[in-house]
Order: structure tokens, then C-alpha cells, then sequence
């Protein structure tokens, strides 16, 4: 396995868990004010989806990932949200960073 596979399958198993019950409440509580949210769950859905189903091999995430970047503006996290909402971009960041080596 090259290196840069196992850091990506390292860094989206540390977070994918924690994500998965951050990402719904986030979107629950600050989807009303921040309607981007509503994409990134729906993406990171879609990721999730994909990484269990590729099973050892590093699933096609380019387009979700060029996507995630565009309607988080790179991540940015927005003024006035919770430390979840934060951790959110943060972990989606690290997976981001680790698939493109």
C-alpha cells in the first residue's frame, strides 16, 4: 500500500465516526442560518457512502472534495457557529489534505 493510502485511510477512519454524528446535528442546528451546511452534509454523505464501499481501495473522491472546497469557501469557518461546526471543517479538511497527498 503506497503511503499516501495509508494516511488517508489513517486520517478519514479517525474522523469518519466523530463526523457522523457531528455532521447531522450541525446541520440540524445551523443548517436555518447557514444553508451551505445542508451541501456539506449531503457531500459528506455521499463521501462516507463511497469510503465504506471501496473497502481497501481509495475510493474516486476528487469531485466531492473540489465541491466541499467551493461551498465551504476552503474550509472557512463562519463567524458566528459552535465548536462543532468548526471541528466539522477541520476534520474535513485533514481528510481532504490526506486524499491529495
Amino acid at each position: 500500500m503506497m503511503k499516501e493510502q495509508s494516511k488517508f485511510f489513517d486520517v478519514s477512519k479517525a474522523h469518519l465516526k466523530t463526523l457522523g454524528v457531528y455532521v447531522p446535528v450541525v446541520d440540524r442546528v445551523h443548517g436555518a442560518h447557514h444553508p451551505e451546511f445542508h451541501e456539506v452534509r449531503r457531500l459528506f454523505d455521499m463521501m462516507a457512502d463511497k469510503i465504506g464501499k471501496a473497502g481497501k481501495d481509495i475510493p474516486q473522491l476528487t469531485e466531492e472534495f473540489l465541491q466541499l472546497r467551493q461551498v465551504t469557501d476552503s474550509y472557512k469557518v463562519p463567524g458566528d457557529v459552535c465548536e462543532s461546526y468548526e471541528a466539522v471543517y477541520k476534520m474535513l479538511a485533514e481528510i481532504d489534505q490526506a486524499y491529495h497527498g
